[in-house]
């Protein structure tokens, strides 16, 4: 087997739920009545309130542990969840049990970039929710396992010089990547073509050398769920959206690639979380092949090659993908990171490092090194082994 018992693996896609006091224990008095707290439905389900307005914990969301046929998206009480999910000395236990060195864990009730506070109404009280998820990343989760627990921050997205500022803030206190939506436009957001809306966020991230996280669906859209409230027969299974995540992904890619942004930002790292990598080669091709054709008409880069901008801006992040592994030459072995997805229902606990190693197998030791720990630890900056 190609992975070898002194790899360790750098997960970069895992994924808290957080407990009931997050919020209530750092919002101030005044914010705590309207912040998220934890309320317990007549059903008997646990549920955010925030805002006045009801939160759902889908249970497909803190499936770890259980077998397919006893997946489902109905809300789940926290003694439903195995305790790795919430707590992080727990999670460190079963990580250990996965064959998993480190996790770089996204938000849960705050949705993968934040996008519940840009929604919000209250935007001084968001921006308070937004530090407060923040600084329990650094001060509680991750500071139970320093080093093995990555930091990653959520902005408010709302206002690029709050952004911007938060992004300072994070770099200060060891955060090492943040989370931003895939697709700003969803959420009623200037796009990334915008020319000078993002400047100062990008231009801070820049400089502390962070990496995004572009999480498939962060943005709020969803394949296969319109706008429009379709009747019961007219609605597509779940199954649908979890089959096309990538698209989400392969959208923001070119989105951003013809964008002009990455001309004007060199240092600017992109990390597709959750995405996949076997749909990578084609999408460099068909960039390179439109590019070669439309560049001379269009307000797009007449220079730089788009597969060119990938390999110096963009890392690919899959969970099984053997399509993707087998096309790894045409991606850049060191443009590919790998995920884990714990307690999420595409994770494979605990024998993640197992069916890592089936993945890799025809892949030399030095390529699944560089895939399973060298990448992430250049890219977040996690130092020596």
């Amino acid at each position: 087997m190609p992975l070898q018992d002194w790899m360790k693996v750098i997960s970069v896609d895992d994924h808290v739920i957080e407990h009931p006091l997050v919020w209530q224990d750092r919002l101030s008095e005044s914010e705590r009545a309207e912040g998220p707290q934890i309320i317990e439905t007549a059903e008997g389900h646990h549920v955010w309130r925030y805002e006045g307005q009801l939160y759902p914990q889908i249970g497909l969301n803190a499936v770890a542990g259980k077998p397919p046929a006893e997946y489902g998206m109905e809300p789940v009480r926290y003694g439903q969840m195995i305790p790795g999910c919430y707590d992080p000395d727990e999670r460190l236990k079963d990580m250990d049990i996965d064959g998993i060195h480190g996790a770089l864990c996204f938000p849960s009730f705050p949705g993968f970039g934040g996008g519940v506070f840009q929604r919000a109404k209250d935007k001084d009280l968001a921006l308070s929710c937004v530090r407060a998820w923040n600084d329990f990343q650094v001060e509680e989760w991750c500071a139970s396992a320093p080093g093995r627990l990555i930091p990653l921050g959520i902005l408010p997205t709302w206002d690029p010089q709050l952004a911007a500022a938060e992004v300072e803030r994070l770099a200060q206190i060891g955060t090492r990547a943040v989370s931003f939506p895939d697709s700003p436009v969803p959420l009623d957001l200037p796009s990334f073509h915008h020319p000078t809306h993002w400047e100062p966020v990008w231009d801070a991230l820049e400089a502390a050398d962070m990496p995004v996280c572009l999480h498939f669906g962060s943005g709020g859209y969803v394949p296969g769920f319109p706008a429009r409230n379709p009747s019961p027969e007219d609605t597509a299974p779940f199954a649908v959206a979890i089959a096309t995540f990538s698209t989400n992904l392969m959208w923001s890619t070119a989105d951003l690639v013809f964008s002009g942004m990455l001309q004007r930002h060199p240092n600017l790292k992109f990390m597709l979380s959750e995405g996949g990598i076997g749909w990578i080669p084609y999408l460099l091709e068909r960039m390179d092949y439109t590019w070669e054709r439309h560049r001379w008409y269009q307000k797009i880069s007449r220079t730089d090659r788009p597969s060119d901008l990938f390999r110096r801006h963009f890392w690919g992040c899959f969970i099984d993908d053997e399509h993707g592994v087998a096309s790894r030459d045409a991606i850049g072995i060191e443009n590919i990171l790998i995920e884990v997805d714990y307690p999420h229902s595409d994770s494979n606990w605990p024998n993640s490092r197992k069916r890592i190693a089936e993945t890799l197998r025809e892949v030399s030791d030095s390529d699944v090194h560089r895939i399973v720990e060298l990448n992430a630890r250049e890219l977040l900056h996690l130092g020596d082994r």
